[in-house]
């Protein structure tokens, strides 16, 4: 008969010599839920783990205890510096929804930093994007020069260290990948103890991806453990966002739980987590006027998210008494009432204008809704070869006037070598749209470059906006005080604004498209020539003809038969 032990205790019942020979290491799982305005859900999971080793100093590894063996030997053998990668399905909706706590763009995003010991980044970049493609089972593999990109000034470094040179930055999107099951499973299996127990219980891939918005990433830094940054971690943190349609349960009722969103409830923390805890949101909701929650909670919370000071309810999974009586938590949100959102203060969106499929235009849309102040924005685009874009016809306006941006950086594209590269710093206006406009010409593809499906379109990635947004309230610059994971991801180096990124819609374009089908009848019609044609010369060539005589009658034959018993020759 087997016998099962928890994880934990086979852990601490090591030897005492061989545990304080591992690295430091620790994990902490948190679950964010926000109700929306819109009387939809919004679900955040954050799950990091913190490594105590070195890996710039060339120091091997080989035991690993919390962090996945899979992505420490990534690390090693390339040389990596930090690692953001995301699987995303959906848009999200910023004006309905207001600002996520980690974005992403629709489809698959991945950039990365190298460490400077890296001679050839290229064949490297192309080595890790076929690793990563194995690790995560995604298309990363299709990630080549044609759409990989190396800005100059959109993305930092988000760990510690003070990198400047760009050229061993990487940055590359894939609009059209698909997100499923296949990606999730292995995602879950990095987590130390897996879909098990924890909060990881709850991500059950037929509801995850029956919702309007789900995204999946994972990002790896280095971070300082005390505020003097005399030691490091390597810090891996896997982020889940999903947001429930209010009409997808299909019972007419504005409440949610536990069980509704994800067909499961919570009967544990993971045992080899130090913090396990779930947030709920209750800033706009203080005296219980909007929605209610069961069971209440005592505890509760204050952090600065998003340039704001928000309130949450917390349950503390480590707690046996969070579970109560029954041994099993099924949070309830039941909605009252709904107001208004307040719209949010940095917003994009991109579309696509023109007729023909000849020229066409991409009109970019920066939306400053603050009351009166102004701040700068930096706009990344990275559009594919196959759009030519005529930057002579690049225009920047606000409120009906020319904004001249203080900063641009432009790297032309080579034909099926590498795309085009558009960076610039723009002033918004207070209360104000910036429109940005260029015009591009359709090129014609070799008939080989076309997808299986050519006439659904081409997609071009989201550009991406990043910007110091004014924050209402004083942000807390110190990085290592303990705070909620959803509120500490982005550094803050100024306490009057935080940091935001923003991503726009992907664009599908259509390109002059050849009938595939003109082709098809061709070689149907000189198949059936060549076979009508060559089969009847080869017939006549090969056949071997030959007299065939006559048959003889039936008196004949008898004849002969009488001959034949006689001994006589036949006829």
């Amino acid at each position: 008969m087997a016998i099962t032990m928890p994880l934990s205790s086979i852990i601490h019942k090591q030897p005492q010599k061989q545990r304080d020979k591992w690295p430091s290491n620790d994990f902490q799982e948190e679950l964010v839920i926000r109700p929306l305005h819109s009387g939809d859900i919004y679900a955040s999971f954050q799950f990091r783990t913190l490594w105590e080793t070195d890996f710039m100093r060339g120091n091997k590894v080989s035991h690993y205890r919390l962090f996945p063996k899979s992505l420490g030997q990534v690390i090693s053998k390339f040389s990596v510096r930090e690692l953001h990668i995301s699987f995303t399905q959906g848009y999200w909706r910023t004006m309905q929804w207001g600002q996520p706590f980690l974005p992403s763009p629709p489809g698959a995003e991945l950039w990365v930093w190298f460490q400077d010991s890296v001679t050839d980044v290229d064949g490297t970049w192309k080595e890790l994007t076929n690793v990563l493609s194995g690790i995560f089972c995604a298309s990363l593999n299709f990630i080549d020069s044609t759409n990989t990109v190396q800005p100059s000034a959109s993305f930092k470094p988000l760990g510690i260290g003070n990198v400047t040179d760009h050229s061993f930055l990487r940055y590359a999107t894939l609009p059209r990948e698909i997100v499923c099951t296949e990606n999730l499973t292995p995602w879950k299996k990095l987590l130390p103890c897996g879909s098990k127990a924890g909060l990881a219980v709850l991500l059950k891939s037929e509801k995850l991806f029956h919702s309007s918005f789900h995204s999946q990433a994972v990002h790896i830094r280095p971070v300082c453990q005390d505020w003097q940054c005399k030691t490091t971690s390597w810090e891996l943190r896997q982020t889940l966002n999903v947001v429930f349609d209010l009409h997808t349960p299909g019972q007419g009722k504005r409440e949610w739980s536990l069980f509704k969103m994800f067909s499961r409830t919570l009967t544990e923390a993971c045992p080899l987590a130090s913090s396990s805890k779930i947030y709920i949101d209750i800033t706009d909701n203080p005296q219980g006027e909007q929605f209610e929650v069961s069971p209440a909670t005592p505890l509760l919370s204050q952090a600065m998210v998003l340039g704001d000071r928000r309130t949450f309810s917390v349950y503390d999974l480590t707690q046996q008494i969070t579970f109560g009586t029954v041994r099993s938590l099924n949070l309830l949100i039941r909605w009252k009432s709904s107001e208004d959102m307040l719209r949010p203060l940095l917003h994009g969106e991109r579309y696509v204008a023109g007729y023909g499929l000849q020229t066409g235009e991409i009109h970019t849309l920066m939306y400053n809704n603050h009351p009166y102040r102004s701040f700068p924005v930096l706009l990344l685009d990275s559009v594919p070869w196959y759009l030519r874009l005529y930057i002579h016809t690049l225009t920047v306006a606000s409120k009906g006037k020319d904004n001249k941006p203080s900063y641009i950086h432009y790297q032309p594209s080579k034909d099926r070598v590498r795309p085009h590269l558009l960076e610039m710093l723009v002033q918004l206006p207070p209360n104000s749209v910036t429109e940005v406009t260029v015009q591009f010409e359709r090129a014609l593809l070799k008939w080989t470059e076309y997808t299986p499906d050519p006439n659904h379109g081409f997609y071009v990635g989201s550009s991406v906006i990043s910007s110091l947004v004014p924050s209402i309230v004083a942000m807390d610059t110190n990085s290592t005080r303990e705070q909620p994971l959803f509120s500490s991801f982005f550094p803050c180096k100024e306490e009057s604004s935080y940091f935001v990124r923003v991503y726009t819609e992907p664009l599908l374009v259509n390109l002059p498209t050849p009938d595939f089908s003109m082709p098809y009848n061709v070689i149907c019609l000189t198949c059936t020539v060549v076979a009508v044609g060559y089969g009847s010369l080869y017939n006549l060539l090969t056949r071997s003809f030959q007299i065939d005589e006559p048959s003889p009658g039936l008196a004949k034959r008898i004849a002969n038969i009488i001959r034949k018993m006689r001994g006589v020759p036949p006829l």
